[in-house]
This record gives C-alpha cells, structure tokens and sequence, in this order.
C-alpha cells in the first residue's frame, strides 16, 4: 500500500484540535515515536498528542499520561514486581480513551501491553495504527493475525515483514528502516580522538557487551579476555578498547565484570557520549545480539556477534524459533552469515579471537564484510522513514469511518 503524499492530506477532514495518543513501551520506541510526532506536527501543526513514554517524546510535545521507565522490565518475575505500575499505566491510558475519543491510536511495538490496549480501542472504534511490528518472523508467528484483524495499518521498518502481513490479507507498508536518519557520527574520527585524549596511532576496538545487566555480566568478561589474548599476541602493537556505557548499566557493574581486573593489563576507555561516533572509529567490534549490531553494520564497522543466556532461557527459546537461520540482525536482513555469530556455548575468548583477527586487517574478509554493509543499508530502502510514516498514519485517521 502507497501512502499519499502529505499535499493530498486535507486539513478540513479532521477538527481542528484532533488528539492522537501514542504508546511507546521502550527507549528506542521512545525516539522513534519522537520522531514520528515530529513529522506530523509539521504536516498538521493543529495536531494534539498525548500518550506513554519517555523523555524523547514528551520533548516532542506529547502530554505524558505515564512514564514508560515504569514498565521496561524483563522476565517474568520483574513483570510480577512492576504489576502495579503496568495496571496503572493501562487504566489511565483507558481512562483518557473513554474520555477524550482519540482521532487515532499509535502503538509502537511492546506488543503484549500495546496489543491488550488495541483491543480496548477496537471496541471504542478508534482507529488503529501500528508502527514497528513485533518480531512475529522469529517467535509466536500466529501474533500475524491478532495484529492484522486489531489494527488498520502496520508500518513495517524490515522489508520481508510487508509480505507476511499482506500474504494474510492485512494491511501493512514497507516504511523503511528509522535508523538511516539517525545513525550518523557527530564527530570525525580525528574529532573523536581529540575529544577523548586518545593516541591517535592506536588501533581502536570496540567492547559492547550489551545496555542490559544481564547481558553485562554474561559477556563483558569474555571480551575482556578475548582482548587480553589479543594483546599478549603482539604487546608492541598499540591498541585502545572502547567500551561504550548505557545509561541503564552502572560503573560499579562494569567494574564488577572485569574492568577491576583489567585494569592494569588492558588500556579500555569509558565511553558515555558520541556512541555513534566511537563506533565508527573502531576498527571492529565485539558486540551482544541486538539493534546495536544493525547500527555498526550501518556505520560500516566490522562486527563478531555474540548471544549468550542461562541455559534453560536458551532452550525454551530454541523452542519457539527453531526455524530461525540466524539470531543477529544483519545476516537475517541479508539472508545469509554476513557477520559472524557465536552463540552459547561458543561463546569463548579463543573463538572471538579467531573470528576478531581477520576483520583487524585489511583483507578479503574484511572487506567481504563492508561490501555486504553496503548492499544491506540498500534493502533498508531510503531516509525518510519517520515523513513516510506520517503520511501513512494521517491517511489511516483521515479514511477511518468510524
């Protein structure tokens, strides 16, 4: 499905003080959601927002109705622990749908609080848009259809999800992916080295074990000595690991996970600011399963990926998405291993060191791997992605006879 372009969107069709309430359950929902306001208070200034979030949005201009810092929890016994706050932050949101009927509902991924929400806005004939569909390609794939029949539209950012919801006979749109308009470094390399008193004839080397403090624990220790064995293989080589810090990790977390230990044995920098710049000045990476692999694919960065769960975690996901080829998001784009994946048990220094030392020099492997980068930023489709979804979100509230 085309959406119109914003000139065929009339501002007669809607009052002139429409609300939109917009959901975002996590930080990069936060941003994109953001985003996404943007754009559409600049094709209709007139436009209200209200809804969940975080800082991004409501810097946008969206009222907050709850704080969705609230509810980002993990795992059953923390969704237990945060009830209260996930209950509340439901009843208030259902409390402003009864009272002031939204012209339309934006939900942001976070699927099991936003889809519980759609349908209480189907029976109050809101209309319904959703933006960044779960991964219903890698588990509980039937969500397809309790999607499709809840929602008027999905916007999809991957270019194989269009055609899982449209084969169903739902209505879904190949947006593009909101990271081309975001990753981009702020600083030249040389900038980067400057600001941060690095040397500027070291190799640099990124460590990103993850903004979550499980994945922390699991895999910070294993860089660290993945890089110790580096540099015991040539001591006279320069070499500066980067190692970037959430906001959701702590120093003493990192500290606790072998930073302390290595102190004296590895030169390592704290990084807490100009992430996509200190990607983009690594030579390559070691980094956790997740967006992040996406985003260093995007800067052209080289990458090992590395997943690792407690046991009884990893089966019952091997479970559910036994079908799935790959875990990282570059070779599932691609269809094909364009960066290395170690998972598990694999998981160990001398294996990340194997597949870390050719993509440090200026070989075919490496350079295989950049081409590859190249050709994925083009499956992505074009910048844009936040005015293409814009467009489509007006037209679904503009079209909706409810």
């Amino acid at each position: 499905m085309i959406a119109r372009p914003a000139e065929m969107l009339h501002e007669d069709t809607l009052p002139g003080q429409a609300e939109i309430m917009i959901v975002a359950g996590e930080a990069s929902g936060d941003m994109h959601g953001a985003a996404l306001v943007r754009a559409m208070q600049a094709m209709r200034p007139s436009l209200r927002f209200c809804g969940m979030g975080g800082k991004e949005l409501e810097q946008a201009g969206v009222e907050m109705l709850c704080d969705a810092a609230k509810l980002a929890v993990v795992g059953a016994i923390e969704v237990l622990s945060h009830l209260g706050d996930i209950l509340r932050a439901r009843k208030a949101l259902l409390e402003r749908m009864r009272a002031k009927k939204p012209a339309l509902l934006i939900l942001i991924d976070y699927p099991d609080f936003n889809l519980l929400l759609a349908r209480q806005a189907k029976k109050l004939g809101i209309p319904i848009f959703y933006y960044i569909s779960p991964q219903i390609w890698a588990w509980r794939k039937r969500r397809v259809h309790t999607i499709g029949r809840l929602t008027d539209c999905v916007a999809v950012i991957l270019p194989f999800e269009e055609t899982i919801y449209t084969r169903h006979g739902y209505r879904a749109a190949f947006v593009g992916h909101p990271l081309l308009d975001t990753v981009r470094p702020s600083l030249a390399r040389s900038q980067f080295i400057r600001r941060h008193q690095l040397q500027e004839d070291a190799q640099l080397i990124g460590l990103l074990p993850g903004s979550r403090k499980k994945e922390v624990e699991s895999l910070l220790p294993v860089f660290l000595e993945t890089a110790a064995l580096l540099c015991a293989e040539k001591p006279e080589k320069r070499r500066t690991f980067l190692i970037p810090q959430a906001s959701t990790i702590s120093r003493a977390l990192l500290e606790e996970n072998g930073l302390a230990a290595y102190q004296d044995r590895l030169d390592f920098r704290i990084i807490t600011e100009d992430r996509y710049s200190m990607m983009a000045a690594c030579e390559a990476c070691l980094a956790a399963s997740g967006t992040v692999t996406l985003e260093l694919a995007l800067l052209r960065v080289p990458s090992v990926v590395s997943y690792r769960v407690a046991g009884h975690t990893y089966w019952l996901g091997r479970l559910i998405i036994r079908s799935l080829p790959f875990f990282s998001l570059p070779n599932l784009i691609a269809g094909r291993e364009l960066v290395p994946e170690l998972l598990q048990e694999s998981v160990r220094p001398h294996q990340l060191l194997a597949r870390l030392k050719p993509l440090l020099e200026d070989g075919a492997e490496r350079r295989a791997m950049q081409e590859g980068f190249s050709a994925l930023r083009l499956q992505l489709g074009e910048t844009g992605a936040a005015q293409r979804t814009a467009t489509l979100a007006l037209e679904v509230m503009d079209n909706h006879d409810g």
